[in-house]
């Protein structure tokens, strides 16, 4: 059976929570539909975090970001709507998250979406 769209992004254990480190992932074929034009928007999405508990399994992050290719969005919501849905999922020591969006209109946009557990410091 084909893999098919979902929004359920699903973690495995951290196999090494006692350390502060960085997992970065590039997902380069991320479409949305422009909510005013309705052509397509394309961007890559670039993904940092540090876990805490729980790291996110690849192949939901990509159903994940393939969920988002009929769905109509602003730029800007769709890229926090992404970091609000992995800090919700993984509770991140820290996650950074910039949608590079192609050119639109002789305009290239990128919105970079952050955030920081409360009181967590690097290299704890």
């Amino acid at each position: 059976m084909p893999s098919r769209p979902s929004k359920r992004l699903e973690t495995f254990k951290n196999p090494a929570p006692e350390r502060d480190y960085r997992i970065r992932m590039e997902i380069p074929e991320f479409t949305c539909l422009c909510p005013m034009t309705g052509q397509p928007d394309f961007a890559t999405l670039l993904l940092e975090y540090i876990p805490d508990r729980k790291c996110v399994e690849l192949k939901s992050l990509k159903l994940y970001a393939w969920s988002f290719r009929n769905e109509s969005a602003f730029h800007e919501a769709v890229t926090n709507r992404i970091a609000d849905d992995l800090v919700s999922a993984l509770q991140p020591r820290y996650l950074r998250l910039e949608a590079k969006f192609n050119v639109r209109g002789g305009i290239y946009t990128s919105v970079v979406a952050e955030h920081s557990r409360k009181g967590w410091k690097p290299g704890r």
